[in-house]
């Protein structure tokens, strides 16, 4: 029988987890080598430059522009803050007064120009810092960039997320796959937590998880139209993560109210209590990125069963579709051709015939699914 092997998500309860922390500008690294580190711990930090602000002082004091520097209080290099006096002139003759300008803002005077009689104001530079965002040891340093950070523990990969890197206490709000998070089951002391629902989340209890302080949320599917109201804006799917929302989504099932997959239900209900790391940036082009939560191993903790989802692909299946148009839709491989076909964008690639779950038959690039196990 005709097969080949493909990657699914990830759902284990025992695995090691690698995440590269790196500056998006050159830094410095806080941490050292072998260091144990903490989720919310700074590790790395960087300062972006402040933004150059530029004052027209010479047509403000109606001189030369080389005569600016006579009128100044300040040279390049000082200090300066909003509103503090930059010139103080005497009036013509010194009898008109005193000609006074302070400074519109608060930062270094960088540049004193005799050429355009401009003085160049540099703004305080804006701190950037990179935080570990799970527990784990540092295992690799990146000079001037960040580091690696190692943990193990359990983790659970979804197929689509919104949000970025959170961290919370899971708490399984539901009883079952086949349940949905509805606002009713989010309380004012879930301020923090993680909450797992069953088949999806509704656009209330989106309102109230964001209006409560939650860190996140993980079901099975949710709502496109739901998504689009509470996030103000469609979305596509082919990179995510930035979105201005207070906490993090994971779906692990795909569009609609569609029942999580039991395994990982229940290994999300072994986790109850525990604090987590979430994050739901999401790419499926190249260089795939899965939204994740991963739950490292306490002192004393056990190991859970390791399930790690990979495995044969082969006639009957149970796949999910990661790329449009089919995105989200479930179905049963029911033929593998081994011959190359060309596709849309003009490359020849292997591809799999399937039966998705409404019926349609359906011919798509083996890379473009992944394997739902049982």
């Amino acid at each position: 029988m005709a097969s080949a092997y493909t990657p699914g998500l990830t759902v284990s309860g025992d695995i090691t987890v690698r995440r590269t922390r790196r500056l998006p500008i050159k830094g410095e690294v806080l941490v050292k080598l072998n260091e144990s580190v903490q989720p919310d711990q700074i590790v790395a930090q960087a300062k972006l430059p402040g933004i150059l602000q530029n004052i027209k002082m010479a047509e403000r004091l109606g001189c030369e522009p080389k005569e600016v520097k006579n009128y100044l209080l300040l040279k390049e290099g000082d200090p300066v803050e909003k509103g503090q006096i930059l010139v103080e002139k005497k009036g013509f003759l010194g009898i008109f007064g005193k000609h006074i300008e302070k400074s519109d803002y608060t930062g270094t005077i960088e540049t004193i120009s005799e050429v355009s009689g401009h003085v160049l104001i540099r703004e305080p530079s804006i701190p950037i810092d990179l935080t570990a965002y799970v527990q784990g040891k540092v295992v690799e340093i990146l000079p001037d960039e960040g580091v690696v950070v190692e943990t193990r523990g359990a983790m659970v990969q979804g197929i689509f997320g919104v949000g970025g890197e959170h961290t919370g206490t899971i708490r399984v709000a539901v009883d079952s796959t086949d349940k949905t998070l509805t606002d009713d089951l989010i309380g004012d002391d879930d301020k923090d937590a993680i909450l797992v629902g069953g088949s999806g989340v509704t656009y209330e209890a989106l309102e109230k998880a964001a209006r409560v302080g939650s860190s996140g949320i993980v079901v099975g599917g949710v709502k496109d139209s739901d998504l689009v109201k509470y996030l103000g804006y469609d979305i596509g799917v082919a990179i995510t993560g930035q979105e201005n929302i207070s906490f993090t989504l994971v779906v692990t099932e795909g569009f609609g109210f569609l029942k999580m997959a039991e395994r990982t239900f229940e290994l999300l209900k072994t986790l109850q209590g525990k604090k987590a790391s979430i994050n739901g940036a999401t790419q499926i082009r190249a260089g795939v990125i899965r939204p994740e939560v991963i739950v490292p191993l306490g002192f004393g903790d056990k190991a859970q069963p390791r399930q790690v989802s990979a495995g044969e692909l082969a006639i009957g299946t149970p796949i999910r579709v990661i790329r449009e148009p089919y995105f989200g839709a479930l179905g049963t491989v029911t033929g593998l051709p081994p011959q190359l076909v060309r596709v849309d964008s003009e490359t020849e690639v292997r591809v799999l015939n399937a039966k998705l779950e409404d019926g349609r038959d359906v011919t798509v690039p083996r890379a473009n699914v992944e394997i739902i196990a049982t």
